[in-house]
């Protein structure tokens, strides 16, 4: 689905391959190349919108993994030192 005003092409959007490369890699990198290719999919109709979707998904999914990993961290820690003294 194409928004009003573009015209499907049979390119394919480079940031969105780069992206979902990326992610697995480079959290952070996967993020920004996905959302500059849903970006650019937008205005140019280009193929790529499920890769550059995939990568964002991923990208977000692993950033909120990881902030819960470190809240555990931080708080299980704090717990295993306040016992210990």
């Amino acid at each position: 689905m194409t928004a009003p005003g573009t015209t499907q092409t049979d390119r394919w959007n480079v940031f969105a391959i780069i992206a979902f490369v990326t992610v697995w890699f480079t959290i952070i990198l996967g993020l920004v190349f996905g959302h500059l290719a849903l970006s650019q999919i937008k205005t140019t109709g280009e193929k790529g919108r499920g890769l550059a979707l995939a990568a964002v998904i991923i990208g977000w999914v692993a950033v909120a993994l990881g902030a819960l990993a470190a809240m555990f961290i931080l708080i299980f820690g704090g717990l295993a030192i306040s016992a210990n003294t």
